[in-house]
């Protein structure tokens, strides 16, 4: 069976770990050729020397006069967590965030008459050698990460790389043929919506023990 994105070109910039390997590895897996670019030589060597060609980011501004030409593309743009929500991390990477998305939402628009879509995809706690680096000061212990970021994860578990590689698929194939200018969040609602959403339930939880203490065995409400 042909894949999802059979005989696409996919241009993936930091393509030699993490979230940017396992989503180049997956694109190639569903029929796309892969474009894989990264500042680590080495390993985007190693990477692409297993799933295809190694060449240069082209970026959205370059990116977008090639999809002009041929009348369709895609367009999906790295942001975090921290780029739909403040608090989440360092004010400079927030901003930074914050930048992609906006860049998103104003490109997407303009190139839409050109049959081009223009999405982001904000992971959010997701197990990388970069989050092990952070959470344990060991880059190669993803074991230990999994068990930090996964302890209070409201699906049991931490995010994978796999996670965010399938939305991002999601965002490229013809399923999201009318989606542009989305932000899509994989965070599993830890992060976004989560400690908010957490104080809530937890209040609604307490409020209804409250309420089976105060009833009294014939149901009425006990002074």
């Amino acid at each position: 069976m042909p894949g999802r994105i059979e005989g696409a070109v996919a241009v993936i910039t930091g393509g030699a770990g993490g979230i940017g390997e396992g989503t180049a590895r997956r694109f190639v897996a569903e029929g796309a050729r892969c474009v894989v670019a990264d500042i680590q030589d080495d390993a985007g060597a190693r990477v692409a020397g297993e799933i295809g060609g190694l060449d240069v980011h082209y970026g959205v501004k370059h990116a977008a006069r090639v999809m002009k030409r041929q009348g369709s593309g895609v367009i999906l743009n790295t942001t975090s967590t921290a780029g739909v929500r403040p608090g989440l991390g360092p004010h400079v990477y927030t901003a930074a965030k914050h930048a992609v998305v906006g860049l998103t939402q104003s490109v997407a628009p303009e190139l839409g008459r050109y049959g081009i879509r223009v999405n982001a995809i904000a992971p959010g706690g997701t197990v990388t050698g970069m989050t092990a680096y952070v959470t344990t000061g060991d880059a190669a212990n993803l074991e230990e990460a999994q068990t930090k970021v996964g302890r209070t994860a409201p699906l049991g578990r931490p995010g994978a790389v796999a996670d965010v590689a399938n939305a991002v698929l999601y965002l490229a194939s013809d399923d999201a043929a009318y989606v542009s200018g989305a932000v899509l969040v994989v965070d599993g609602a830890a992060e976004v919506i989560g400690d908010r959403a957490g104080r809530f339930t937890d209040m609604d939880a307490s409020l209804v023990r409250e309420a089976g203490r105060r009833l009294s065995p014939g149901g009425a409400i006990s002074s």
